[in-house]
């Protein structure tokens, strides 16, 4: 079954103005080496990236806890969360104070999901946690007419809920996880097909994806736990019934699109049926 998620998106090489035959390169900035300055502008874009995912992740930890208690033990919506930020490598105070803080946020955070339609009909779901329906609505949709796409009722239809977990490429002694040995892990704990997910981007090599019926997520999760396996989330997700292959143009209209959305902090999750 082909992977789920947002595309790889495109890097665009930047324009550079043509200088005099003449004219020297320009190699530092101020006194600093220009590659210096790279790294540090690279550095600081994974930066932000990495503090927008671990803002929605305290989020889902907050509603997660608020919904079912803040014991991993007795509410498996919150060990499942939990699971994915020690994955993202989320500091274990932050897990804890947004599991605690839960108690004492006055704010009632809602979970939301929105259709919609993309370039060339594709279509999408976004999962929602906000504090303020309203304005999430409001820059969701601002965002989709700014690139091709709009709200749309129907959209669903063309996914469905299955559990989906998410283990590294080695195990939990640093051993590597051939195909062979997944497949054999997954008929074990009763999961209906396992591949590579190209989506753990911090993952050096591919991770494998086991897909099971939601009601058996609990099940399959504890058994690859169990079998050795390092876990990297465990979830309901929506997973497309048949994918459509974009145009280039319009596939690059549809690139942008996804990562508009992802960059949106109200937005937890996102699927799409690109090809």
């Amino acid at each position: 079954m082909a992977a789920v998620g947002a595309l790889a998106l495109a890097r665009w090489p930047r324009l550079v103005a043509h200088r005099p035959p003449l004219a020297p390169r320009v190699t530092a900035v101020l006194g600093r080496p220009q590659s210096v300055v790279q790294g540090e502008e690279r550095q600081g874009s994974r930066d932000a990236a990495r503090g927008r995912l671990f803002q929605r992740l305290g989020l889902m930890l907050r509603i997660a806890a608020r919904e079912g208690g803040p014991d991993p033990a007795l509410n498996t919506q919150l060990a499942n969360v939990v699971e994915q930020c020690r994955a993202k490598n989320m500091p274990k105070a932050s897990i804890e104070a947004a599991i605690h803080g839960a108690e004492r946020s006055a704010a009632a955070a809602a979970r939301l999901l929105y259709e919609a339609r993309g370039p060339g009909g594709s279509a999408l779901l976004l999962e929602v946690l906000t504090d303020n329906p309203r304005r999430s609505q409001h820059d969701v949709r601002l965002i989709l007419t700014r690139h091709g796409g709009t709200l749309a009722e129907g959209a669903r239809h063309g996914f469905e809920q299955k559990g989906v977990v998410r283990v590294g490429p080695r195990d939990l002694r640093g051993h590597p996880v051939s195909l062979e040995a997944a497949l054999e892990a997954a008929l074990e704990a009763g999961a209906q097909d396992v591949c590579p997910d190209e989506e753990e981007e911090e993952e050096e090599e591919p991770a494998l994806k086991f897909i099971c019926e939601t009601s058996a997520l609990r099940n399959v999760r504890e058994h690859l736990e169990a079998s050795g396996l390092r876990l990297l989330s465990a979830a309901i997700e929506y997973l497309p019934r048949d994918r459509v292959t974009l145009p280039e143009g319009t596939r690059e209209q549809a690139e942008h699109l996804l990562q508009a959305l992802g960059d949106c902090p109200d937005i937890v999750r996102l699927y799409h049926n690109i090809q």
